[in-house]
């Protein structure tokens, strides 16, 4: 038996009728092949939310494009493959409106992803900075992002530390500079050279005025910078504090728990909407991570990307992005492109491992 799923299109914007739902509980538990015409009847096409039930479908075929809820958890896990269809839709149709909300994907950035120079040399490549470390049972994370930010790349990459521990960082690789700093004047003095021209502040640093302190004075310098994890979480609460120093030029990578600290919004909002208003809101990039990760930039432009398998939830994944995001932005990309290439990549790279994937196979 096939079913054919046309009752609603992609105009729903309520929940569905009670005999609706009945009759798409009754579908479903028959457990028959369901093809939906447009979306998956039930759920929302711009937000990708169930409103009151839909069919599980194993194949959707829409028209003209793809919509943001075939890709929006939790509708993406109900459309099965996506088919679009050409059914004489002119493109002209499509010109007058402005596409602020795009599928990531090469042909969104191949033009930007940085090729080396065979005339070139290792700064013309970049020097990507580390910050991280501060806490004993975390310096994988650190390492994790300074090993992520040297393979995407970047000429050289520094590890900066607090604490004890460079004689370990140093043994794990070789190809890492590792400096020890104690103080935001030592780390000035340390960042006073421009080439040193992208920054990772966060993995394993710890909730700690120390970190506040540091996220601080780096945001203060001209330099494109990538803030993840606790140099997120120490500013719950002080957001505002925040927002005062990022700009175009700051990625922010939370995952939802430090997006909703840092930001507040209330939870019925969709994925994407919450995003986007995050980046108007603190004037940065956003990378809001999970299977639908979603990159959002200040003018309002909205990426999101689809690839991401279930094994990239594992410890240590979001430093690797981090540091991957930070060797791309060290080569000349911009925080946006660098965040929809890395993202993509990041999640491509999982796919080629398998089910038993790590942090550091990344």
């Amino acid at each position: 038996m096939l079913v054919i799923d046309a009752i609603h299109g992609i105009g729903l914007n309520r929940p569905l009728e009670e005999t609706v739902c009945t009759l798409i509980q009754h579908i479903n538990r028959l457990g028959v092949d369901v093809v939906a015409v447009d979306i998956p009847s039930g759920i929302s096409a711009d937000s990708g939310q169930v409103l009151g039930g839909c069919p599980n479908a194993s194949l959707t075929v829409t028209f003209g494009r793809p919509k943001p809820g075939h890709f929006l958890l939790p509708g993406k896990e109900f459309c099965g493959e996506v088919v679009v269809a050409d059914i004489g839709i002119g493109r002209d149709i499509f010109a007058s409106q402005p596409q602020t909300t795009r599928l990531n994907g090469p042909a969104l950035w191949l033009d930007a992803l940085p090729v080396p120079s065979q005339a070139g040399h290792k700064y013309d490549r970049g020097h990507a900075v580390v910050v991280g470390g501060g806490l004993e049972d975390s310096l994988g994370a650190a390492h994790l992002a300074a090993e992520s930010a040297l393979t995407t790349g970047a000429g050289l990459v520094s590890l900066v530390i607090r604490g004890p521990g460079s004689g370990y960082f140093s043994s794990l690789s070789p190809s890492l500079m590792v400096e020890n700093i104690e103080t935001k004047e030592e780390l000035a003095s340390f960042l006073k050279d421009e080439r040193k021209n992208a920054l990772v502040m966060g993995p394993g640093c710890g909730i700690s005025d120390w970190t506040y302190i540091l996220t601080s004075e780096i945001l203060s310098l001209s330099r494109k910078v990538v803030l993840d994890a606790d140099a997120l979480n120490c500013f719950a609460g002080s957001s505002h504090e925040l927002f005062k120093l990022t700009s175009s030029e700051t990625v922010l990578t939370p995952h939802e728990g430090e997006f909703n600290r840092l930001f507040g919004f209330s939870p019925e909002e969709d994925k994407l909407t919450r995003a986007k208003k995050a980046s108007g809101l603190s004037g940065a990039v956003i990378v809001l991570k999970g299977s639908d990760t979603i990159i959002a930039d200040p003018s309002g432009l909205a990426v999101i990307n689809r690839n991401g398998p279930a094994t990239l939830a594992t410890a240590g994944s979001g430093d690797v992005l981090s540091g991957m995001i930070a060797g791309l932005m060290a080569q000349g990309c911009s925080p946006f492109d660098a965040s929809c290439i890395g993202v993509w990549c990041h999640a491509f790279a999982a796919e080629q491992i398998g089910v038993s994937l790590t942090s550091f196979d990344l």
